[in-house]
């Protein structure tokens, strides 16, 4: 196996461990006013419009529906980006109340959910 495809295969394979929402969950989220909340937006990160986890997490719903042969640079480029997110944010912890927390919400628009069943903690 080329080193190409063992790459693509490793970056396909984080990325669903990462991403433990699927495509129906995240899209529901998306449209929720706590998704929308959240997130770095424009250039001092409190502009408006969509943040940028915001606009990831449409993106992730896209990449859920492709076929693993259907990726291309791009596409691996932001699973990869998404992996690095979810493992750097889940590091830093909610502090408390973490079902009701911003660093929920934003492991959520990222296609990760902290406090569902199965997921690493």
């Amino acid at each position: 196996m080329a080193a190409e495809t063992l790459d693509r295969d490793e970056t396909v394979r984080e990325f669903h461990d990462a991403v433990n929402m699927s495509a129906s969950e995240l899209n529901k989220w998306l449209d929720t006013e706590d998704s929308k909340a959240v997130g770095w937006k424009g250039e001092d990160g409190h502009g408006d419009g969509e943040s940028v986890g915001h606009a990831s997490g449409r993106r992730i719903v896209e990449l859920l529906g492709r076929k693993k042969s259907d990726l291309d640079e791009d596409d691996l480029a932001h699973m990869r980006k998404v992996v690095g997110y979810v493992h750097r944010h889940m590091a830093q912890g909610p502090g408390s109340d973490v079902e009701h927390s911003r660093w929920r919400y934003s492991l959520m628009n990222w296609g990760h959910d902290p406090v569902k069943k199965g997921s690493a903690k």
